[in-house]
């Protein structure tokens, strides 16, 4: 899994921040395996350098093999409550995404014409 940092002129890159990015997104995202191809978080400070409360952004890109990017965004005080609400957004999102894809497969009614027989059993506690 590639991740890529980026900030906006208003808030200084360092090694030390890539690095604690780095290492947040990958722990979160870690038991997705390689479904997950690339991961962009974006920083940014939406007052344009004047210091607001709740003014940092973190927007946060996965791109998942055979679906098309999730992209989720936070805002929060401090970079570091930004960066958390955007990965736990983007972890539910990703579960989101990747169960519905999981039950379109089982479900037999979205099988091709024939697949389906009417002796097929689908338990009453199925979400659908």
């Amino acid at each position: 899994m590639q991740i890529q940092i980026n900030t906006d002129n208003h808030i200084e890159g360092s090694e030390a921040r890539d690095a604690w990015a780095r290492s947040v997104v990958e722990s979160a995202l870690d038991r997705f395996g390689d479904a997950i191809t690339r991961v962009e978080v974006h920083f940014n400070l939406e007052s344009g350098g004047k210091p607001v409360g709740g003014d940092k952004r973190c927007m946060v890109e996965a791109r998942l093999s055979g679906l098309p990017p999730i992209a989720v965004t936070h805002h929060a005080g401090e970079l570091d409550a930004a960066l958390n609400g955007a990965v736990h957004k983007l972890v539910h999102a990703i579960e989101h995404a990747t169960g519905r894809e999981n039950r379109h497969a089982r479900d037999p009614r979205t099988l091709p014409d024939g697949d389906a027989t009417d002796d097929t059993v689908v338990p009453s506690s199925a979400p659908f």
